[in-house]
């Protein structure tokens, strides 16, 4: 049996209105989904996720409350998608976006994370959409490539709604090779007029997110 908290966030993102957990409109899909047919086709497809963040939950139970928005594969249909969702301004606290490769799920367990990690970026709340905004574009653009050590890659994007500073990651799937990575040069070459709070890594092997055990979600740190 789910327990309570995974069942109250479960209703409350079927539930709430579209400013605190946003779901796309009948017509936004039927647009999204001729955009996939004729657009200009992204290297991978990208798959747009929303989440929660609750202390103390499993990871099934985490993963239970993971919602899929959609997910695309053509340049349109990522702007179909980015447009008809609210900015990540308008979410509530503790919610979170991911932009993840193929349909990688946001969170350690999944197997493209295993062996991963991710450079956690603290931004000031007036420079969260503009940072998710290129951070999006710099990853389905695969402009992160260049400053990927050979054998590694970026899973995904993901933003976090804090009560300060919000809070956006950067997957990698190898930790290994992160510090021979100039990532964190790379995201302040795309954005040099942006203060940011605080810029670290932290690979997943580091911490104890287990089947059974509390999951700590990535952004809580």
């Amino acid at each position: 049996m789910a327990a309570p908290a995974v069942e109250a966030v479960k209703a409350e993102n079927e539930n709430v209105s579209s400013t605190a957990s946003p779901k796309l409109p009948r017509a936004a899909i039927s647009k999204i989904e001729h955009s996939e047919q004729k657009g200009v086709p992204l290297n991978t497809p990208w798959t747009y996720w929303l989440d929660k963040s609750v202390p103390g939950l499993t990871a099934a139970e985490y993963e239970a409350t993971l919602r899929k928005l959609y997910t695309v594969s053509t340049v349109q249909g990522f702007w179909s998608v980015y447009n008809n969702i609210p900015e990540p301004e308008k979410l509530n606290v503790r919610y979170c976006y991911h932009l993840m490769r193929y349909e990688i799920k946001p969170m350690w367990e999944d197997s493209a994370n295993l062996k991963g990690g991710n450079w956690r970026i603290k931004v000031y709340k007036e420079d969260t959409n503009a940072v998710w905004k290129e951070l999006l574009l710099a990853a389905i653009g695969e402009q992160f490539s260049d400053s990927m050590a050979k054998g590694d890659d970026i899973n995904g994007i993901s933003v976090s709604i804090r009560e300060r500073d919000d809070i956006l990651q950067i997957w990698n799937k190898d930790s290994s090779l992160a510090d021979q990575s100039t990532i964190v040069e790379k995201v302040k070459s795309l954005l040099p007029h942006v203060r940011f709070s605080a810029m670290f890594y932290k690979a997943f092997q580091t911490h104890q997110a287990f089947e059974g055990g509390a999951y700590s979600h990535p952004s809580k740190s």
